[in-house]
């Protein structure tokens, strides 16, 4: 930090696990998954296994084993890879949001509209001033510290995650429970099994980070209480939480509203509307509205702050140009945040404004898929090296198993990253055919390839000046 202090020990198990949810859980998900009926189920479940249980325990060995040291998943691969491997992580992290913030603040903006006058949806100066509103508010937020934003996590994903997740499910019983007619077929495990096809395939990569975020929690470790048994505690609650509630709450919009309906693709607050009239309850819209407004903007707050501490430490170790390395009084990285801010602006201008950017748009979207491969690449790699490179080294939380058990869970996410990782490549089906389709995998890998190499460039141009500290804002 700029004055060389301890950050304050103040978060615990729910603090931590909230971090988690707030990062991962998202109604956005919910309606596009139902389209799928019972085979939902099945998509989770892969999800699950390929990557949600393989980051959550990698994640809680990796948390309790560095948890005298900051920077999250920098600091882990650091450890297995050296400061190259690490820098290249963290930044690819951070730099996958810079395109990802525009899309959850229209997702915020447009949601939020349904609270007020669904036509200001497609307004460009109400969704910019709404957009703009969230994100420097959120990075204010951030720049108080984690006292206020860990609280504001806290209460936020129960209002604007859990709540709403539960009154939908509340709804599909309700719905259930009075003998209403449900548009699913009879339940059958057959249906459950999901189809795979090369309709489904670039559909994969999606289901696979779905659950992406469930390291955010790692990079609290110095504002943790009691990492060694906070972290795996707060990671099993965080699963929990976040499964359950995906699976409940997608099945209960898949009772009430036909696949055809979810299939037009129209938006979250249209299916939470349709959802809603159709359960006869059509108050409930607008409040909803407004809560999963709040869910969107924890979810931007948990990805806004995570990833940017891991970058104040890679520039306090002089990997990073001074400017990078300023801290305010409340131990926030602060010249980063306002400078993702900054950045995040300008998108945002762009995509409000400039629909004519919305295929560079979609394919800059389809990078940060491969960009969040990578890094989940190099942690999954990282507990597996780090078992032969430091053998001995206190691991207070282990993953079950010993090496087999390492190499069985850190392989399936290894395998299903890599997967889908290739499968991001593909075009869309229908979108791009012959040199069109191939002219697209040439840009995602070269806009992949220029949002990951500066790590590379910043080490070679290093001077020894950047160890510096920076000083305060």
């Amino acid at each position: 930090m700029s004055d060389g202090a301890a950050p304050p020990k103040i978060l615990g198990i729910f603090a931590l696990a909230m971090i988690n949810v707030a990062a991962v859980l998202s109604i956005r998900n919910f309606p596009s998954m139902a389209e799928f009926g019972w085979s939902c189920i099945g998509w989770y479940i892969i999800g699950t296994v390929l990557f949600l249980i393989p980051v959550s325990l990698a994640g809680a060995e990796l948390a309790t084993m560095f948890a005298d040291q900051g920077g999250g998943v920098y600091a882990w691969v650091r450890e297995a890879f050296g400061t190259r491997g690490g820098f290249v992580a963290i930044f690819c992290e951070w730099s996958n949001n810079l395109v990802w913030f525009p899309t959850v603040l229209a997702f915020v903006a447009s949601t939020l509209a349904f609270a007020i006058s669904p036509e200001l949806g497609s307004q460009p100066v109400y969704l910019f001033v709404v957009m703009m509103i969230t994100f420097w508010g959120t990075t204010a937020i951030a720049y108080f510290g984690e006292s206020v934003s860990s609280r504001f996590q806290n209460w936020g994903v129960i209002l604007g995650s859990i709540i709403p997740s539960v009154i939908i499910i509340g709804a599909g019983i309700a719905w259930f429970a009075a003998g209403a007619a449900i548009v699913l077929p009879p339940f059958s495990w057959s249906q459950v099994v999901p189809t795979i096809s090369l309709s489904t395939l670039p559909f994969f990569a999606t289901i696979i980070l779905l659950f992406a975020g469930m390291e955010m929690a790692g990079f609290h470790a110095l504002e943790t209480r009691n990492p060694e048994r906070d972290f795996p505690r707060a990671m099993l609650l965080s699963s929990i939480i976040i499964f359950a509630c995906t699976v409940a709450a997608t099945l209960a919009i898949a009772f009430v509203i036909p696949a055809d309906e979810l299939s037009l693709a129209a938006g979250v607050m249209q299916a939470i509307q349709y959802f809603f009239v159709a359960a006869g309850i059509p108050g409930a819209v607008a409040p909803m509205a407004v809560l999963i407004a709040i869910g969107g903007a924890v979810s931007l707050a948990a990805w806004l702050i995570g990833p940017a501490m891991g970058l104040g430490i890679v520039a306090e170790e002089g990997n990073l140009p001074p400017v990078f390395n300023r801290t305010n009084k409340y131990g926030s990285p602060a010249a980063v945040l306002l400078i993702q801010a900054g950045i995040g602006t300008i998108i945002s201008l762009l995509y409000v404004f400039l629909p004519s950017v919305n295929q560079a748009y979609w394919i800059l979207s389809a990078i940060t898929v491969e960009l969040l491969c990578i890094v989940y690449f190099f942690v999954f790699a990282a507990v597996i090296k780090l078992r032969y490179s430091r053998p001995d080294a206190p691991r207070p939380f282990r993953i079950p198993g010993g090496m087999a058990g390492v190499w069985l869970f850190a392989g399936m996410g290894i395998f299903g990253v890599v997967f889908s990782f290739i499968i991001g490549l593909l075009p869309t089906e229908g979108v791009y055919s012959g040199a069109q389709a191939a002219a697209y995998i040439l840009g995602i890998l070269i806009g992949t390839f220029l949002l990951a190499v500066p790590p590379l460039i910043f080490l070679k141009l290093k001077k020894p000046g950047w160890t510096r500290r920076g000083g305060e804002q």
